[in-house]
């Protein structure tokens, strides 16, 4: 079989490797010149003109993302060198809040909120007496529950500096708006899932450097190919439900002998997913789960997905380091960001931090100088310039409670995968990759 994957992300290159593994021949077709997608490498400079390697956002996966650490050893990625392992931590510059010890689950979730720093007891009462409620409904809630509902019986103190970052990093949406199931998802496969699966995992590397690329080399060696700058303006079926792809130059292929596929995997963004199934939609065929119909509603609730952006400020100043590579921040509406990463103690880019504003709203250029101000009144350190910001718009669908999410299935021989398909996680690396490696099973 050949197989044609459009999009390059982490969800695509899964999908690809599955594909190649399971004996067929994959053609993977990137609209941009380079692989990652949404957790990508970007070029940058500092103040002084020193080239430096930014991410398009700052990204981290926990100890439980089984299947992307699983993939990434499969391409050849020593996941102990790329990534720096690290307890569940919510500390925050002045040494308060939470540090999950290295124990088995749940000692290391009773101990960690017994000893959490800054928490008065009724706050730590409060935690656990909620996380046994959550854990003896075996992790469940209404659909309709959001975030917020779901921790009513908490302090403000625990919502603010535990439940609201955590929240926010996982789901980027915030808890008056989050899906609790999915919030509750979260928790039991991180927290209950084994030793280990609380675990921060930061990237010593570069994002393109930790899947994509390395991916992209794998899957050359099995046969495969991936065509970047290629996109695919439409998706046109044949016969006996083969297909081709329509790209900016043509058809995909030489003139005298374009490609044909006999299965298309869609692995982008889900916009464009939905422009390009709505343009299958107008096909005359039955109605049912194999026919226009289906395909016109698919691409209806892809469309239908809300989006959440998230500003990463990059900013210098030579000397600066953190007391840890990765420290909470007390954010508000003049003070947006939530976390700050250390890249000198990451990858060796010294002086260099990195501020994430998860659920950011507002411009760029204010954005930057509220988390410079922001830096300067939380942080003891030398006055940083600003290096860039990267703001992605659509960086993770809005993940509300009931949220109808569209399925991998579209059409005989057309599916799709992403991180905002049919699951039960949110918009993370891991929820790519395993619709990613999951799309195989419907060929």
């Amino acid at each position: 079989m050949k197989v044609a994957v459009i999009g390059a992300g982490w969800a695509g290159m899964a999908a690809a490797i599955a594909h190649a593994q399971a004996g067929r021949k994959v053609i993977v077709f990137e609209a941009a010149r380079t692989v990652g997608g949404r957790a990508r490498a970007v070029p940058g400079a500092l103040p002084d003109g020193t080239p430096v390697t930014l991410d398009n956002g700052q990204h981290i996966l926990i100890g439980a993302y089984a299947e992307s650490l699983r993939l990434m050893r499969l391409v050849g990625v020593d996941t102990d060198k790329a990534l720096l392992r690290l307890p569940l931590t919510l500390q925050f510059p002045d040494g308060q809040g939470l540090q999950l010890p290295d124990l088995p689950p749940p000692l290391d979730a009773v101990l960690g909120i017994i000893r959490a720093k800054g928490w008065h007891w009724r706050d730590k009462l409060a935690l656990l007496r909620t996380a046994s409620a959550w854990q003896l409904r075996g992790f469940r809630c209404a659909p309709q529950t959001s975030v917020a509902q779901l921790c009513a019986a908490l302090t403000p103190r625990l919502m603010a500096e535990f439940i609201d970052p955590l929240c926010v990093s996982a789901l980027n949406t915030p808890a008056c708006e989050a899906s609790g199931q999915v919030f509750l998802r979260v928790l039991q496969d991180s927290l209950f899932s084994g030793r280990g699966g609380s675990n921060l995992l930061l990237p010593r590397t570069d994002l393109g450097a930790l899947f994509a690329q390395a991916g992209a080399h794998w899957l050359a060696q099995q046969g495969g190919q991936v065509i970047t700058g290629q996109r695919v303006q439409r998706l046109q079926p044949l016969p006996g439900g083969r297909w081709q792809a329509v790209c900016t130059g043509g058809i995909a292929g030489d003139a005298a002998t374009p490609e044909v596929f006999d299965h298309i995997t869609l692995a982008c963004p889900s916009w464009e997913a939905s422009r390009l199934v709505d343009g299958l939609a107008g096909m005359a065929g039955p109605d049912g789960p194999d026919g226009p119909a289906h395909a016109s509603r698919w691409s209806a609730a892809a469309s239908a997905l809300r989006f959440a952006a998230i500003t990463t400020v990059y900013a210098h100043a030579r000397g600066a380091r953190l007391p840890q590579p990765m420290l909470a921040l007390r954010n508000t509406a003049q003070h947006p960001a939530q976390f700050v990463f250390d890249r000198g103690q990451l990858d060796g880019q010294h002086g260099l931090l990195a501020f994430v504003v998860s659920a950011s709203d507002g411009d760029r250029a204010r954005i930057e100088q509220q988390v410079l101000q922001q830096a300067a009144v939380q942080l003891a350190l030398p006055p940083l310039q600003p290096v860039q910001t990267v703001v992605e718009k659509r960086a993770t669908f809005a993940c509300t409670p009931g949220l109808q999410r569209p399925g991998q299935q579209i059409l005989p021989g057309l599916t799709a995968c992403g991180d905002y398909v049919q699951g039960p996680y949110p918009a993370t690396l891991e929820g790519a990759v395993l619709s990613g490696a999951a799309v195989a099973t419907w060929v």
